[in-house]
C-alpha cells in the first residue's frame, strides 16, 4: 500500500464525564454476538479491583459474562505471552483494555494474540495509544523490543473524563508531551515522503489533525493541568484530553513519526532515562529534533518557555542526570539513528548529528528559565 493514502480510526470514539456508564450498552449493541457473550478486562493489578467493581454490573445488566486478567510491571513480551495463554482458557469474544498506557498496550497484546476485537478504556491521559492499533512490547530490562500492530483499530474508545481527572496530573503532563510532538513529526514524515503507521502515504486529514492538536495544546494545556490538579474536568480539560487521544492518535498513525519517537529506542536503552514516562521522553526528543531542523534560538526559547509552564523536560538534567556522560549520549544517538522512524526526516543524518544536537541542547537549555515546581 506504499503508494496509496490510508487513514485508520476507531469505529466509535466516546468522551465526556460519566461516559463509563454507557460501556455495557455500547458493547452489547455494537460488538458481542449471541451466544456466547464474554468480555475480558485486561488491566494492571492496581486498577483491576476498582475497575472491575464499576464495570461488572454494567456488563451483567446487558447479559454479558465478565472476567479479568491483571498484571504487574512493564508490558514485556514474557508477560504478554503469559496473559495471552490465560486468556485463551477464558475464550472471550472481546477484550476490554483498560488503564494507562501500560494497561491499554497489554490489552492490545492479548487481543492481538487471540484475534479478538478490542475496546479501550483509558484511565489516564498519559499517551495517545487508546485510538491506535499500534502497541509496544519491552524486554525484561525495559528496553523497547518491538512494535506490533493489531489487524484493525479499536472498535470503541471510551474516555470518561471524570475518571481521567482522578488520575495524577503528572500523567496528563506525559500525555501532553506525547501529543505535542505529533505535528512536527507529521511534517517531517510527510515532507520526506515517509510511510505512516499503515505503511502508506498520509491523507490530507492526518497532518491537519496533528496541527490542530498542537494548537489546542498551546491554548489550553496550562488550564487543563490546573483542572487536573483540582480533580475537576472543565472545558479546557475536555479539549486537551480530546487532543491527547483523538487528534494525536489519528494524527500520528495517519501521518507518521520521525526523530522524536525514534529516540525512544535510545532513551529506553539507558538506565538514566529508561524509567521516564513516554511522553516526557518524546517531548525531550522533540527538542533534539528541532535542533536537527536548525531552528532558531528564539524558536527554541519559545519552546522552553512552554515546556516549563507545562512541566516537561528540556534537557537531560531534567531526568536527574547531573552530568550527561559522552558514552550515554552516544548510545542514545546510535540506537536512535538505527530506528526506522529516523529515516523520516528532511535530510540524511548520522548518529553523530544526533549526539551533537543532544549536546547543544544541554548548553542552550542552561540559560532557560528554571523548571516549574
Amino acid at each position: 500500500m506504499r503508494n496509496l493514502k490510508v487513514l485508520g480510526a476507531p469505529s466509535l470514539y466516546v468522551q465526556g464525564p460519566g461516559a463509563l456508564g454507557e460501556l455495557g450498552a455500547l458493547i452489547a449493541a455494537h460488538l458481542v454476538p449471541d451466544p456466547p457473550r464474554r468480555v475480558l478486562l485486561v488491566t494492571d493489578a492496581l486498577m483491576a479491583a476498582p475497575l472491575g467493581r464499576r464495570i461488572a454490573p454494567l456488563l451483567e445488566a446487558q447479559g454479558l459474562a465478565f472476567s479479568t486478567l491483571s498484571f504487574e510491571g512493564e508490558v514485556t513480551q514474557t508477560t504478554a505471552a503469559r496473559l495471552a495463554g490465560a486468556a485463551r482458557d477464558l475464550a472471550p469474544d472481546l477484550v476490554l483494555a483498560a488503564g494507562g498506557g501500560k494497561g491499554v498496550d497489554m490489552g492490545k497484546a492479548v487481543a492481538h494474540a487471540l484475534g479478538r476485537r478490542l475496546v479501550t478504556l483509558p484511565t489516564a491521559a498519559s499517551q495517545d495509544g487508546a485510538t491506535s492499533r499500534v502497541f509496544v512490547l519491552y524486554d525484561d530490562d525495559h528496553r523497547l523490543a518491538r512494535v506490533d500492530r493489531l489487524a484493525r483499530n479499536p472498535e470503541i474508545v471510551l474516555v470518561d473524563t471524570e475518571v481521567l481527572a482522578g488520575a495524577p496530573a503528572a500523567l496528563l503532563v506525559s500525555g501532553i508531551g506525547d501529543a505535542l510532538v505529533k505535528r512536527f513529526e507529521a511534517a517531517q514524515c510527510v515532507g520526506a515522503d515517509g510511510p505512516n503507521m499503515f505503511g502508506a502515504r498520509a491523507t490530507l486529514a492526518a497532518p491537519a489533525l496533528a496541527e490542530l492538536c498542537d494548537r489546542v495544546l498551546r491554548a489550553h494545556a496550562v488550564d487543563a493541568l490546573a483542572a487536573a490538579e483540582a480533580k475537576t474536568p472543565d472545558a479546557a480539560f475536555e479539549k486537551v484530553v480530546e487532543a491527547c487521544f483523538l487528534l494525536a492518535g489519528l494524527g500520528f498513525e495517519g501521518a507518521g513519526l520521525s526523530i522524536a519517537h525514534a529516540m525512544t529506542r535510545g532513551l529506553t536503552a539507558v538506565p538514566e532515562t529508561a524509567s521516564a514516562l513516554h511522553g516526557c521522553q518524546v517531548a525531550y526528543a522533540l527538542l533534539v529534533q528541532f535542533l536537527l531542523e536548525r531552528r532558531s534560538k528564539d524558536f527554541m526559547h519559545e519552546q522552553f518557555s512552554f515546556y516549563r509552564k507545562v512541566g516537561l523536560p528540556i534537557c537531560l538534567k531534567d531526568f536527574g542526570i547531573a552530568a550527561p556522560r559522552a558514552e550515554m549520549v552516544q548510545t542514545i544517538a546510535r540506537l536512535t539513528h538505527a530506528a526506522p522512524h529516523a529515516r523520516n526526516f528532511e535530510r540524511a543524518i548520522a548518529a553523530d548529528d544526533i549526539a551533537d544536537a543532544m549536546e547543544r541542547l544541554e548548553g542552550l537549555s542552561a540559560i532557560a528559565p528554571a523548571r516549574a515546581a
